[in-house]
């Protein structure tokens, strides 16, 4: 990627443009964190839903939907969880002067990338080929 005033190649983010990628991570950090909380309170809540007044068919149904409503809770909880560690790892990166550098190739990830999957360590370019 080249600097679009020097048109010198550019090998790693300015320190203002690190500050605004740092920014939209710890925003989407801050998200992330209560949207996992949300989902761990969902699948670890034992309140009853008072099922025990009524017929043993129903019941059956409700626990049976309980179980898989707490599965798919879990499941959302791991993945949010990943994602956090992923959003943390690209916060070391900015502080370590890694960030936006893509592991396969060296170069530049573009700012569009960044913005939009912001713990992103590959260019769309050697995604791709992860896929040929």
């Amino acid at each position: 990627m080249k600097d679009t005033k020097t048109g010198i190649k550019k090998t790693k983010y300015s320190i203002e443009e690190l500050q605004e990628f740092k920014d939209l991570i710890l925003n989407k950090l801050e998200k992330a964190r209560r949207d996992l909380k949300m989902l761990t309170d969902a699948y670890t809540n034992n309140n009853e839903h008072g099922t025990n007044d009524t017929s043993p068919t129903f019941k059956v149904l409700e626990e049976g939907y309980q179980v898989l409503s707490k599965e798919e809770n879990s499941k959302l909880a791991a993945r949010q969880q990943k994602f956090i560690t992923n959003l943390e790892n690209a916060l070391i990166r900015i502080e370590n002067g890694s960030y936006g550098v893509c592991r396969a190739t060296g170069n530049l990830i573009s700012k569009e990338r960044l913005r939009s999957v912001p713990h992103a360590t590959l260019s769309i370019a050697a995604k791709n080929k992860q896929y040929d």
